[in-house]
């Protein structure tokens, strides 16, 4: 297994577990909430060295805070990035299990 470096745990803060990411994996893909800094080349880099797989394409999205009201208080929630990873054919990421 490759060495890896710290900054790389810096990018990908976690997987994300839903019905939709859960239905993504079918198809060889993986979501994960990510630094909203990180670019794409970086968390390509991340996710190959942090799980030794191989790397197809990134796609990235915004998903932007919502209002919400909480016993009479309002509050914004952050705005989180997240990246859908498609991996090469024969390559897995079991996202239930820690780095």
């Amino acid at each position: 297994m490759t060495t890896s470096d710290p900054r790389h745990y810096d990018i990908i803060i976690g997987p994300v577990i839903t019905e939709k990411a859960t239905t993504a994996s079918e198809h060889n893909k993986v979501v994960f909430k990510v630094n909203r800094n990180a670019t794409k080349p970086q968390i390509k880099e991340a996710v190959e060295k942090l799980f030794d797989v191989k790397v197809k394409r990134v796609n990235t999205l915004i998903r932007p805070g919502k209002l919400k009201a909480f016993k009479g208080r309002r509050a914004e929630l952050q705005s989180t990035k997240r990246a859908i990873v498609t991996l090469e054919e024969g390559h897995r990421i079991d996202v239930t299990t820690g780095l």
